[in-house]
């Protein structure tokens, strides 16, 4: 989880003690569009969920920490990716044209059968769909 880890710390890089006692999210970095087709492929076998993240916006750090606060180790049945925005643009275009959903930050795309079954933004962004579709 350390790799994470420098998003949530302080702009110095050192990471808040609040931070040790959250869930841990089991994230797959998405950094190429090759693990893209491959979560394609696999959301005809198991849910897939990417995490759009920009690095750089309070309100995006905000969402990310109320999502990993309420992670059930219930969800693991889904793979769940975690993409840097701001490393990787290039891959959030990609999936907004594949998947025709609009790029937002942050935002939550589940993925099923090829498909995207539910996407959400901002403050909507909730666990609690992860069990919808599992």
């Amino acid at each position: 989880m350390g790799f994470f880890n420098k998003f949530l710390g302080s702009d110095s890089g050192e990471t808040n003690n609040k931070d040790t006692d959250k869930k841990d999210v089991p994230w797959i970095p998405l950094t190429d569009h090759e693990t893209l087709k491959t979560i394609k492929v696999d959301s005809n076998t198991r849910l897939q969920a990417i995490f759009k993240h920009s690095t750089r916006c309070g309100i995006s750090r905000m969402v990310l920490k109320n999502f990993e606060g309420s992670y059930s180790s219930d969800f693991n049945t889904a793979d769940i990716y975690f993409l840097d925005l701001l490393n990787h643009r290039d891959l959030s275009a990609k999936i907004a044209s594949e998947f025709d959903v609009m790029h937002e930050s942050p935002q939550l795309i589940l993925l099923k059968n090829g498909t995207v079954v539910h996407h959400a933004s901002h403050s909507e962004i909730e666990t609690d769909v992860l069990a919808k579709y599992l």
